[in-house]
């Protein structure tokens, strides 16, 4: 072994390397925060999001629903579904109002 060469050690003990694994652990504890990892749950809006299309799509197949076997009964066809898909489509937007209007919690 040459002299210049340091040994194993003084290997673990070099400055360099030191402050090198400490920036490392602060960038990767930096990252992990601006990115939220480690985070369980969604975030609130994307819960959102799938309730107001949960809403949207519920109240118009609702309602077709509901009208098409309005029809099948009365031989109305197609005035019970289409009025009834009127109607869920108008309460499905009622709904989406009212959900966008509440506090965040």
């Amino acid at each position: 072994m040459a002299e210049n060469e340091p040994g194993p050690d003084t290997l673990g003990t070099d400055a360099r390397l030191t402050s090198l694994e400490e920036r490392l652990k602060a960038a990767q504890t930096d990252e992990a925060h601006r990115t939220g990892a480690g985070k369980a749950e969604p975030d609130g809006g994307y819960r959102l999001g799938n309730r107001v299309l949960a809403e949207l799509i519920g109240g118009m197949v609702g309602g077709a629903l509901i009208g098409w076997v309005i029809d099948r009964f009365a031989g109305t066809q197609p005035w019970g579904l289409l009025v009834m898909l009127a109607l869920g489509t108008g309460a499905a937007f009622r709904n989406i109002i009212r959900i966008s209007s509440q506090r965040p919690k």
